[in-house]
């Protein structure tokens, strides 16, 4: 063999080989579970502030990592629970178990707690109290960023930090990557409320480090205002379930049995993604309610391939099949995965389709308020409609026959809020308040 033969052979297998060590996975790292064990270590203290009710807390985060890890630079993972921002825990279920499987892959991964309650029950301080959960999951950003420049405790890669949680949590996460001009929050606080507050960084703790973010994990949760996701935003992942009457698949009311703010939800989020070519994927579970992976195993597990090989994207693994049969087949059929090059898709992308979803089925009540007669008016004939009271109970149902303009008398009502939901076939759901006054 010649000795230029020797050295192009030389060549293409020391490129190959160089190819194999840049990638995060090629070790299986990322892509698979290649450690047996992880590491807890639970109630670490990563900031304080003041709650809905003026008392101090502190503010707590339980950190997994796989055991005896060499590597000194791991990809972070922070979690943060559901609850409606009135209950849930660091140790909930879903962010344990994600928390737990992730920490198997290679992760580093903290499940934090963050300030919860708010009172009374209405939007202005719902609204006040996502800006409490913004401000210290900033915080915990910032812990981590600190300790990274200091005693770097924890060996994070800075460079890889990932935001994501369940319903509640995953709207926390959300408004944090995307809402990031106080401006853009006037229609929903005043500059003087939210700078009482400390603003959207706020005085959770560890001042002076950054915030920034790389990609977010949004399980059932959703977005104020699609249109604060903008061109050149950290890419998303959605998992969401179109039967979700908690925080719609679309756009809706958050807890429609105590109305409390219009959010914009997963399809609304991915569509506005693919419009403006921020990267993004969609997992849909057909026909499930919210936060099916919480209790279902096999949900879970479909959250957890779909989020894996998301992460894998964005860490630059070049593995381009770690899908086994079986769950090739799951994602194609049974839970449509929507990618916004169609691979695989049974949903098309376009840049008009965000506006179709905000405006095709507009739902207005006339006279409101009104003395117990009124009228529902859409611009698409809907399916089925409820009424609600403040307490949730259901108190009127009737089919809409794709009618556009329906009739409704409540007379027998007390004066009061009550909540209109109308179900249209493609399974959007839209929801309003009216008032009787008699």
């Amino acid at each position: 063999m010649t000795k230029q033969l020797h050295g192009l052979i030389g060549a293409i297998f020391l490129s190959i080989t160089t190819l194999h060590a840049q990638d995060p996975c090629a070790s299986g790292r990322y892509a698979e579970t290649v450690f047996t064990q992880f590491d807890l270590t639970s109630n670490i203290t990563y900031g304080q502030n003041n709650n809905w009710a003026n008392s101090n807390t502190t503010l707590k985060l339980d950190f997994y990592e796989p055991t005896n890890d060499p590597l000194t630079a791991r990809p972070l993972i922070i979690w943060v629970h559901g609850g409606s921002f009135i209950g849930g825990s660091k140790t909930d279920l879903d962010v344990k178990t994600l928390s737990e499987r992730f920490a198997k892959k290679g992760y580093a991964c903290a499940s934090i707690d963050y300030r919860l309650g708010f009172f009374p029950f209405d939007s202005t301080n719902a609204i006040k109290a996502v800006v409490r959960a913004v401000q210290d999951l900033k915080a915990a950003i910032r812990y981590f960023y600190q300790d990274a420049q200091t005693a770097n405790t924890f060996k994070i890669d800075t460079n890889h930090i990932f935001i994501g949680g369940s319903s509640a949590g995953a709207i926390t996460a959300l408004h944090v990557a995307y809402l990031n001009d106080a401006c853009e929050f006037s229609d929903y606080m005043s500059t003087s409320a939210l700078t009482s507050l400390g603003g959207l960084e706020g005085n959770s703790g560890n001042p002076g480090y950054s915030t920034k973010v790389h990609a977010v994990i949004n399980g059932c949760g959703a977005l104020a205002r699609y249109n604060w996701l903008e061109a050149g935003d950290v890419p998303l992942c959605s998992v969401h379930g179109t039967n979700d009457a908690t925080v719609t698949y679309n756009r809706g009311l958050v807890n429609p049995g105590t109305p409390l703010m219009y959010l914009d939800g997963s399809r609304m989020l991915h569509e506005r993604a693919c419009a403006i070519g921020v990267s993004n994927q969609i997992y849909t579970f057909n026909d499930a309610s919210h936060v099916p992976y919480f209790s279902n195993a096999a949900y879970m597990d479909s959250t957890e391939r779909f989020v894996r090989d998301f992460l894998i994207g964005i860490l630059g693994c070049t593995q381009t099949m770690l899908l086994a049969p079986n769950e090739m087949q799951e994602q194609a059929y049974l839970y449509p995965t929507t990618y916004c090059d169609g691979l695989p898709s049974n949903e098309v992308c376009s840049g008009t389709a965000i506006n179709e979803l905000a405006t095709i089925n507009k739902l207005e009540c006339y006279p409101n308020p009104n003395s117990g007669n009124f009228t529902i008016q859409t611009i698409s004939g809907f399916e089925l409609l409820r009424i609600y009271n403040v307490s949730g109970v259901l108190i009127h149902e009737a089919r809409g026959d794709h009618l556009t303009s329906f009739e409704v008398g409540l007379h027998t009502q007390v004066n009061g809020l009550y909540l209109v939901e109308v179900a249209f076939d493609n399974k959007q759901i839209l929801r309003t308040k009216i008032q009787l006054i008699r």
